[in-house]
């Protein structure tokens, strides 16, 4: 019964900046690595950042192609993940998804996808 709730996608201009929201409740998410990724029309899906729980010290990793860019954070006590998109390019164009599952990767929980579309 793991349940997201994601916000914050949109229309942005070459440049322009957007922060997704991704709400995620359900018995142990606290315990669970979160994360994004992306999915472009006709490609497959990407991991763009994660960060751990806090158990485990909210280790962050980040894809090459937004480091620098994108920055992920987490608000453990409210169980909600966010990622700070700047500089957007019109290759971030996609349905960004929350994701969540324990580590080691028992199981996988995702959002519904929100779409990014970076325009000029």
């Amino acid at each position: 019964q793991v349940q997201f709730v994601e916000s914050g996608g949109g229309l942005v201009q070459p440049g322009g900046s957007l922060t997704l929201s991704c709400v995620v409740s359900g018995s142990g998410v606290s315990l669970y690595t979160m994360g994004w990724y992306r999915q472009a029309p006709g490609k497959q899906r990407e991991k763009v950042a994660s960060i751990t729980s806090g158990i485990t010290g909210g280790s962050i990793n980040v894809a090459d192609s937004v480091r620098g860019r994108f920055t992920i954070s987490r608000d453990f006590a409210k169980n909600t993940v966010y990622l700070q998109m700047n500089s957007l390019k019109l290759e971030d164009t996609a349905v960004y998804y929350c994701n969540a599952h324990p580590s080691p990767a028992l199981a996988d929980y995702w959002g519904q996808g929100i779409q990014v579309t970076v325009s000029s």
